[in-house]
């Protein structure tokens, strides 16, 4: 289709004014310099073939000429060999330093409570606001990437999220936190983390699952060494520096991943920011809304997991950290895993909706924790089908995008969806925790209903998709 529409756009050239646009080969300085006022006086032309003469007209055919050689068809991805896993390992790079350092919050949620005396309900905004942002700003970086504005973009998303994090160091003051880990801090990580992602998964087809599997282990790995980080730190070198150090960790993955990372496709330049085709299909609409209400669930477990230890199990604070780790450890290899089993088995989707089921039981079981030896044993469990559920998002929506060139768009709005989400998921389980003045109970409740409602809408998006029929997808 798109090598048709260039050789239409050269024959149209061509046949318009076939005279007037020199080839490369011909060009010479003489001709170039070569006056054409008396060819024009001997040969008397229509003015629309003189307007076709101006210096603009004629830039632009040459622009033309290039672009539709230039623009040649990438081939089928290379599905594997030195070039894409080292996209992989790039991307997890990527990961690491964005979602990673984003899901540490819970390490800053109890330490801001104790050091601001704020409500958790109120600090939460801080790590809410920083996902919100990540994943409202998807559909914009998603897109860039399509049109060929990859570097650039990846430049302002590393120079926002260091900026951010570097302000972090020196704010004392809510406000001052809300801005800097929150807005700026937030607008850096979904300004690299889709553009990196849509990239990864042009490089690969029948092993999508386990490359973006393997990307996601980023997540969790920084998940875990970010909380370390500051618990060892904090006490040693204070806030601030032990903020820089988190800073110059993401320095370095970002300056090396940008300098690699290499788009395969060429540009997309026309096209809407939004394809509103997709709100037709029933199923990415379902599919959409039940990850939005997943995902309320989760932060809200992600964020408070640590102050439900410290508040009402009297753990320490430097115990509570390593409930975060463990949340975050366990889950690598459980992304490795389930991304194995999509690509070999069942399929992205057939594979998430066991994974979700799991993860809302684990929310209702949450309730029953009464202990610190049973709170540890959750975490473990809580944090493989957590990871599994995040590996499998990026996987499914790309699997599930015909059009292998919007894959970017596509997935920039799933992630604009679950930005809503996240934002108003940990407030609302803080709102809750105020209303049963301070115990867990309303917001336990309300986070297993939420993600019963999102297994079940994932369940009918299959449905309504490809049936009851065993088929892989």
């Amino acid at each position: 289709m798109r090598e048709s529409v260039y050789e239409e756009t050269e024959k149209s050239s061509a046949s318009s004014s076939p005279d007037l646009t020199p080839t490369p080969s011909s060009w010479s300085e003489k001709s170039i310099r070569e006056p054409l006022d008396e060819e024009i006086a001997e040969t008397p032309r229509p003015q629309s073939l003189d307007l076709e003469r101006t210096p603009t007209n004629v830039l632009n055919r040459i622009a033309s000429h290039v672009t539709t050689h230039s623009l040649a068809e990438p081939g089928p991805p290379p599905d594997g060999g030195t070039r894409a896993w080292l996209q992989c390992a790039m991307a997890w790079l990527v990961v690491f330093a964005s979602w990673g350092y984003c899901n540490s919050f819970g390490t800053f949620q109890t330490y801001y409570t104790q050091s601001l005396g704020e409500t958790p309900a109120t600090i939460s905004w801080i790590g809410s606001i920083q996902v919100w942002v990540l994943f409202f700003l998807g559909t914009f970086a998603g897109r860039a990437m399509d049109a060929g504005y990859f570097r650039p973009t990846f430049a302002v998303g590393a120079i926002f999220q260091l900026v951010g994090i570097f302000m972090t160091s020196i704010s004392t003051k809510y406000w001052q936190l809300f801005l800097a880990q929150g807005v700026c801090t937030g607008i850096g990580s979904g300004i690299l983390f889709t553009p990196s992602m849509a990239l990864l998964s042009t490089y690969f087809s029948s092993h999508k699952g386990i490359a973006v599997a393997l990307a996601t282990t980023g997540n969790s790995a920084g998940g875990a060494l970010y909380p370390l980080i500051a618990r060892q730190l904090l006490a040693q070198i204070g806030f601030g520096w032990t903020m820089r150090v988190l800073g110059l960790i993401n320095m370095i993955f970002l300056v090396t991943a940008g300098l690699v990372m290499k788009p395969r496709l060429p540009p997309r330049k026309s096209g809407p920011l939004i394809d509103f085709a997709a709100f037709k299909e029933i199923e990415y609409m379902l599919l959409s809304i039940g990850l939005c209400f997943h995902m309320s669930s989760l932060y809200f477990t992600n964020w408070y997991i640590a102050s439900y230890g410290r508040d009402m199990l009297g753990l320490s604070y430097a115990n509570s950290i390593i409930l975060l780790i463990v949340l975050n450890g366990v889950g690598i290899p459980a992304r490795v895993l389930v991304g194995y089993i999509a690509d070999r088995y069942l399929g992205a989707l057939n594979t998430l909706i066991p994974v979700l089921l799991y993860v809302n039981v684990l929310a209702f079981c949450w309730m029953g924790v009464t202990s610190q030896t049973s709170l540890y044993v959750f975490v473990s469990f809580y944090g493989l089908g957590l990871a599994a559920f995040q590996s499998l998002i990026p996987t499914t929506v790309a699997r599930m995008t015909k059009d292998i060139s919007k894959v970017g768009t596509r997935m920039g709005m799933v992630f604009t969806f679950l930005s809503f989400a996240s934002l108003v998921g940990p407030p609302i389980g803080g709102a809750l925790l105020s209303a049963d003045k301070g115990a867990y109970l309303y917001a336990q409740a309300w986070s297993g209903a939420s993600a019963a409602v999102g297994t079940s809408l994932v369940l009918a998006a299959r449905v309504y998709a490809f049936g009851w029929t065993k088929v892989k997808c």
